[in-house]
This record gives structure tokens, sequence and C-alpha cells, in this order.
């Protein structure tokens, strides 16, 4: 009884993995398409909150003239490295104009996210590359986008026709449905199982 009980779980556990695979992939392919955007505050203080949303506009604000040709996230990036000094200026320059005598660094990162929902989007846990901005000790609640394509603030119309334009018909339903909500779950604790062994 016990032999047949274990067959059933392995069993299981095999036709659920056997199941995300497709699902794996697409997820993979969504970190594959997407640049992020990670701003780390210097605290947790109001005020140091509040400067972080400051230079995420205006850095924003700045990057949106620059990502106007780009068609793919390489191109992306690609932009992001060539004004990465005049990105970081910017930052600072709004750090300053705050009071604030931070220093501010910019660096283009691939990093691990969890699973994380932003406006109407969920985006997957996995590796993406991302422009990361640390505001002095960098020890403060973090603020994070997606860059390209550009969903992090503007219109819903114009985040889905700018994500529409990077992902494919599957992979904007992943992004946009609530119903994978427990596949992410399982993606997550794959991938933290897959990152012991790795």
């Amino acid at each position: 009884m016990k032999m047949m009980f274990k067959s059933v779980c392995i069993a299981f556990v095999l036709a659920v993995i056997y199941s995300m695979i497709p699902f794996q992939t697409e997820c993979k392919e969504i970190s594959d398409e997407v640049f992020r955007l990670h701003i780390l505050a210097n605290s947790d203080s109001e005020y140091d909150q509040s400067v972080k949303l400051k230079v995420r506009d205006r850095v924003l604000s700045y990057t949106e003239s620059l990502f106007k040709n780009a068609k793919t996230k390489q191109e992306a990036e690609s932009v992001v490295s060539d004004n990465l000094q005049a990105i970081c200026n910017e930052a600072l320059k709004e750090v300053r104009e705050n009071n604030c005598s931070y220093p501010v660094s910019a660096e283009i990162t691939k990093m691990y996210f969890t699973t994380r929902h932003y406006e109407g989007y969920t985006l997957p846990s996995g590796m993406y590359d991302a422009l990361r901005i640390k505001i002095g000790s960098g020890e403060g609640h973090n603020w994070w986008c997606v860059m390209f394509p550009s969903i992090c603030i503007s219109t819903e119309e114009k985040q889905d026709e700018a994500a529409k334009e990077v992902l494919n018909d599957s992979q904007y339903d992943i992004v946009k449905n609530e119903k994978f909500e427990y596949k992410f779950k399982i993606v997550e604790i794959f991938e933290k199982i897959c990152s012991c062994f790795g």
C-alpha cells in the first residue's frame, strides 16, 4: 500500500512538472523581452521615500524620448548603456534639488525578481536585466517597474499598446490574466529549488 501511495505521489508531481514546462518557458521568454527599472531609496523615512519617487519620475521622463525608436529589449538596453552616466546625472540632480547630499549610482545588472504585480500586470519571477539606481545607502524600500516595454507610468491603453508590441499573444495573456496566479507560485518555487543546485 505504501508503495502504491508513493507511486501515485510521484506520478502526480511529475504530471504537475510536465504540465508547467510550457508555462515556465513562456515566463522565461517574458524575462528575455522586458527591461526593468529598480530604484533603491536611501532609507524608509517618509522624506527619502518621496525623493525616490521624484527620482523615478525624472528618470522615466528623461528616458521616454530615448526609447522612442527602441523596438526590442536589446535596443532599449543599449540606449540605457550609452546614456547611463546622463541618466545617473539626472537622478543626482533630482536628489540635489531636494536638498539631499546622498551619492547616486546607476548600473545595468541582471537580477532576480520575485513575481510582481503592477497596475494590471503580473510579471513572473525570474532573472531580468534592469537599470538599478541606488540613492545614498540604498537601504530603504525599493521601487520597480518595467521600463521597456513602457508600462511604468502611462495610461492603461498606452501600457497595453506597448506590451502588445513586444510580447506575443501567449506572453501578453500571461502578464494580464490573474488566472495564472497559482502557476506563478509554482514557477517561483521551482526556480528556488533549481537555484539550490546551481
